[in-house]
């Protein structure tokens, strides 16, 4: 079973961003540097820009509930926001949420809540407000669902836009923790018929990158940045999608990650295409000396070249 059979067409998704894109635009002011389709969105007020993201955690949600810990969901949410703003260079700022559910049960969305807050003060952004909406009919019982709000700035000309990027620059990865909060539909299936431990595992938090990112970015020499999420590998290519990015190596997988990917059976391709494969996110710089002396974690793992598209060990994307 693959993405799509397991319900989810990423095709389909790409042009239905891709159809509602000029809706979007045509909201847009003077003030807009960056939009729809980017990792984060980029707005001018001054010498700075505000930088702004939103996402949500996925069916992972039903992983939670599977096991009744909703402990960490929270820092998944954190995670998926501010990752992507981390892609322009930017500090955040502030977080807000957004609950929705059947029928609010305190214990457990005290404990949602409660990984927001941690996660928030690990990401260095307060946790300024949001919405908890209850909806019955809408949602069965205690099931609920989360979106993220993120915003962070960016000095002018501190932003990172993948604009410098040249052929030659080498691509730098840091590990992911797991699955992160990206390819559950299909994880959830792989899943059935295995034990709590293995499912348990399966629920580690998305990593953030925050305290990573900031190390680096006094060093002048990061030129790209990109968070693996939904898609894949071919994330990288929204750094700048004038070039090509040949990934010569991945970091090692978790033993569930890399066994749950053995189990699918899918083609490398596939695979490439659906889940991180143990890397969280990406780094293009002309030192990596420099990068790997304040992040030893950061393995070299490719290289900028001439053309378009992401290639992992010899196979495009």
């Amino acid at each position: 079973m693959n993405y799509e059979q397991a319900g989810v067409d990423v095709v389909k998704g790409d042009l239905f961003v891709k159809g509602i894109s000029e809706l979007v635009r045509s909201t847009y002011d003077e003030n807009v540097k960056a939009g729809v389709g980017g990792f984060a969105a980029l707005y001018d007020i001054g010498d700075r820009y505000l930088v702004s993201g939103t996402d949500g955690v996925g069916t992972k949600l039903m992983l939670a509930r599977e096991l009744d810990d909703h402990t960490s969901i929270g820092q998944d949410l954190v995670a998926m926001c501010v990752n992507d703003i981390l892609c322009t260079g930017a500090s955040p700022l502030f977080f807000l949420d957004y609950l929705a559910t059947g029928k609010l049960t305190p214990e457990i969305h005290h404990d949602v809540v409660k990984g927001i807050a941690i996660a928030c003060k690990e990401a260095h952004c307060a946790l300024i407000g949001g919405e908890t909406a209850e909806m019955p009919g809408c949602y069965a019982g205690a099931d609920y669902d989360l979106a993220g709000f993120a915003v962070g700035m960016v000095d002018k000309n501190k932003v990172i836009d993948g604009s410098q990027v040249k052929p030659g620059m080498k691509i730098l990865g840091l590990p992911s923790s797991g699955f992160h909060s990206n390819g559950y539909s299909l994880v959830r299936h792989l899943l059935e018929g295995e034990s709590t431990e293995l499912k348990t595992q399966c629920l580690a938090p998305t990593k953030l990158y925050t305290s990573d990112i900031k190390k680096i970015l006094s060093t002048e020499h990061v030129y790209g940045l990109a968070h693996i999420t939904g898609g894949g590998l071919n994330n990288i290519s929204r750094i700048n999608e004038e070039f090509s990015y040949r990934i010569d190596s991945l970091p090692e997988m978790p033993d569930f990650m890399q066994y749950l990917c053995d189990k699918s059976a899918l083609e490398a391709k596939e695979l490439y295409r659906t889940f991180n494969m143990g890397l969280g996110f990406c780094i293009v710089t002309s030192s990596p000396s420099e990068i790997q002396s304040l992040l030893p974690q950061a393995q070299l793992i490719g290289e900028v070249q001439e053309g378009q598209g992401v290639s992992c060990q010899g196979i495009k994307i």
